[in-house]
């Protein structure tokens, strides 16, 4: 007896899973889901930014809004310290976390799983719960941080009540989150490198601190790349801690790209502006993104 085919009619129906159309039926949730959650906003707001809005109305405004953004001096504000956060924080975190992920990597260091597990942990911790464990450690008056120095002699810092220390607050917050995240990264690329590359170099007399500018460092071109560019992405849309933390101040020292989108969006209610400012901020990231890949990268 011949098998019945997907194809065979079924009371004067045909089937409408078969072996090909299948796979599509799995995946049309996802597609659904991305298409309503993430492209329709996405288009939405690139339209929002052309326009204007006024008493519920939305007129097309052309390039208003752009205009208004590259001659509003807050704006720079803001992409002054996120810049200036940028630049200072990344390479520092980018330093610890080679650096610990050497010595996390060394056959000499006991206990070594519960080291890593140790330093990842900030990267799981709740971006609120940790931004408030910070605020209440650096508060002027009350904050543990001011009394172990004051044991030692030192005055009271103010550390977010001034605008210098309150960018310091700021790095030194995002860098004990996210150094452990990148200390594991530069791990795994460190235990893809062969040891015959440091046995040879050994043989040859180099010394560790000769084998790790040598070799080491060069292996680890790629991971470098990589968390840099994840960094600085991170970075440029850094919002959580300025918000929880200073919430801009003092003085807008800690006005954020991100936070100032945030602040003409759901504050202010003007989410055209705020519109305006989401792509101009995906374009820096953009353009960011591929200079480093361009100078960091491989030719191939």
């Amino acid at each position: 007896m011949a098998k019945l085919s997907s194809e065979t009619p079924v009371g004067n129906k045909r089937k409408i899973v078969t072996p090909k159309t299948a796979p599509y039926f799995f995946i049309a949730p996802a597609v659904l889901l991305f298409l309503l959650f993430t492209l329709y906003p996405v288009i939405q707001s690139l339209i929002l930014s052309f326009q204007t809005s006024s008493g519920g109305v939305s007129t097309f405004a052309g390039l208003d809004n752009y205009r208004r953004l590259f001659n509003d001096p807050l704006f720079y504000t803001a992409l002054g310290n996120t810049f200036t956060i940028l630049i200072i924080q990344v390479p520092i975190m980018l330093s610890i976390a080679v650096v610990l992920a050497v010595l996390m990597n060394s056959a000499l260091l006991r206990m070594r799983a519960f080291f890593r597990i140790a330093f990842f942990m900030p990267a799981i911790t709740a971006l609120v719960a940790y931004a408030i464990v910070f605020m209440i450690l650096l508060d002027q008056n009350y904050g543990l941080v001011n009394y172990v120095l004051s044991l030692v002699g030192i005055d009271q810092v103010p550390w977010l009540n001034d605008p210098f220390w309150a960018k310091v607050s700021l790095i030194v917050a995002i860098t004990w989150r996210w150094t452990g995240y990148n200390m594991v990264i530069f791990l795994a690329g460190l235990q893809n490198i062969s040891n015959d590359l440091y046995e040879a170099a050994s043989i040859d007399g180099a010394g560790k601190i000769r084998q790790f500018f040598s070799i080491t460092l060069p292996q680890l071109k790629p991971i470098f790349l990589f968390t840099a560019v994840l960094s600085t992405i991170g970075t440029l849309q850094l919002f959580d801690e300025p918000y929880i933390l200073t919430n801009g101040g003092p003085n807008n020292a800690t006005l954020t790209i991100s936070l100032y989108l945030y602040l003409n969006g759901f504050r202010y209610f003007d989410f055209n502006y705020a519109s305006a400012i989401a792509y101009v901020l995906v374009i820096i990231i953009a353009v960011l993104s591929y200079l480093q890949m361009k100078v960091a990268g491989d030719d191939e």
